[in-house]
């Protein structure tokens, strides 16, 4: 191992090569409840797409497993390394190479963070619009775990905005799929294939991604439901209504008082109304025009009225932008109060009232308390698991994910498998998908180098 440490400080420089337990500390975990953090035997920081097709030559001809590695935010264990693996890190590769507003995308590199590309596009009023939560996350990290976030239900997730990529193969070889066009129909669709992927197939070394207009104006709706079957049913009304959200998020009601507590943030909401809400539906609307958004505003506010709000509430721009920061700490909030798992299961829009319906019937069955939020405008659900018991825990979970999948839907919405949910993935999901994505793998990464163990378990 001495003889492949001096091999990888010959390619990358010994200042950018960490071995010993103290200096790799920080890249032996991500951001997944219940995982032990890997041992990995050097962490590597290339700056170049040459570096990384170097050090993954290195690691080919010494037999090491590699794990990628980009701001560490992952919530599924695709980022913790096997013992003795090489983590490469993306951190110097953090430029962003080019916004070209003419064709309205941008071409950055791997380690560039969303906020980083967000106050680039900003400057030529362009937004990337992919937004998980955590503005920290990389942009190769994100494409890793195919990403969403609260404004997937009008822009969709990662995969629908990247154009192209660079990525290295096992081999050292230097792969690039697609360009800065938009449309494409040239064999198959490697870019996509690689979204997604965690690490498994390639090492992404460029990306480019499309960006939209940003649209200068926003206004924010609450409306608490006595019930979250009406919460749920409500939002197909309103993405058949033609508003177009932004965001369309519920939040449950043990949940609401976590992160408004936590913020110490003041909705405006009575007390009386409070102590009867189950549930909340959160509704943020964009728009260019002033009056515009005001017509969309009262369009919306009544149709959640006519779905059985107990009330609509309009709050000001500065509650309204803590409300959306706090929905989005809401991972941090259910750490803090020793959630031990997150569900990330998403369902069929329309099924996700009998799908939740189905979960409080579970956890009463097991006597667990399972409290959560969702992006409810296109069926992503994440509860919070607080059974301390590793094994009963996993049957909980087994059990949720199950009936995730019989009503329609997947393990995964946008967190990705990684090895916290790899034994679920495996057990159901369609044994012929599963099949053919291990005969993928093996195309791409014969020695199965790649992040080992993520996915396939």
């Amino acid at each position: 191992m001495t003889d492949v440490g001096s091999l990888l400080a010959g390619e990358v420089g010994p200042e950018h090569v960490l071995a010993g337990r103290a200096a790799l500390m920080d890249y032996a975990h991500d951001e997944a409840l219940g995982l032990t953090p890997g041992e990995p035997a050097f962490a590597v920081r290339p700056g170049s797409t040459a570096e990384v097709a170097a050090v993954l030559r290195v690691a080919a001809d010494h037999g090491l497993a590699v794990t990628a590695r980009g701001a560490g935010t992952g919530m599924s264990g695709a980022a913790i390394p096997r013992p003795g693996a090489l983590v490469v890190c993306f951190d110097r590769m953090d430029r962003i190479l080019e916004i070209d507003p003419a064709n309205h995308v941008a071409v950055v590199q791997p380690g560039v963070s969303l906020a980083a590309l967000d106050a680039a596009a900003a400057e030529h009023g362009l937004v990337y619009p992919v937004f998980p939560g955590e503005m920290s996350a990389s942009l190769g990290g994100t494409i890793a775990t195919n990403a969403g976030g609260i404004r997937a239900v009008k822009y969709g997730v990662t995969r629908h905005h990247v154009l192209g990529l660079e990525a290295v193969l096992a081999s050292g070889d230097v792969l690039r799929t697609g360009g800065k066009y938009v449309k494409v129909s040239s064999g198959y669709d490697l870019t996509q294939l690689l979204i997604g992927s965690e690490g498994t197939l390639a090492l992404i070394t460029e990306i480019t991604v499309r960006l939209y207009p940003r649209l200068p104006r926003q206004a924010t709706l609450l409306a608490p439901f006595s019930t979250l079957a009406e919460v749920t049913s409500a939002v197909p009304r309103i993405v058949a209504s033609g508003v177009g959200p932004l965001i369309l998020e519920y939040i449950d009601m043990l949940t609401m008082a976590a992160i408004t507590q936590d913020e110490d943030l003041d909705l405006g909401i009575p007390a009386e109304v409070r102590q009867t809400a189950q549930a909340y539906l959160v509704v943020v609307l964009e728009g260019r025009d002033e009056e515009r958004l005001d017509g969309d505003v009262a369009e919306c506010a009544e149709l959640l009225s006519k779905a059985g709000a107990v009330d609509v509430y309009v709050p000001p721009a500065s509650a309204a932008r803590q409300l959306i920061e706090a929905r989005e700490k809401a991972f941090w909030t259910a750490k803090r109060a020793g959630a031990g798992d997150i569900v990330d299961a998403v369902v069929p829009r329309a099924a996700m009232a009998a799908f939740l319906g189905e979960v409080v019937q579970i956890a009463e069955h097991h006597r667990q308390l399972v409290i959560g939020t969702g992006h409810a405008g296109d069926g992503n659900v994440h509860l919070a698991l607080f059974e301390r018991d590793a094994a009963a825990r996993g049957r909980l979970m087994r059990e949720i994910l199950a009936a995730a999948r019989d009503s329609g839907g997947a393990v995964s919405g946008e967190h990705g498998i990684g090895t916290a949910k790899a034994g679920y993935f495996l057990e159901l999901t369609d044994p012929v998908s599963v099949s053919l994505m291990r005969r993928i793998k093996d195309a791409f990464d014969p020695d199965g180098l790649l992040n080992p163990g993520v996915i396939f378990g």
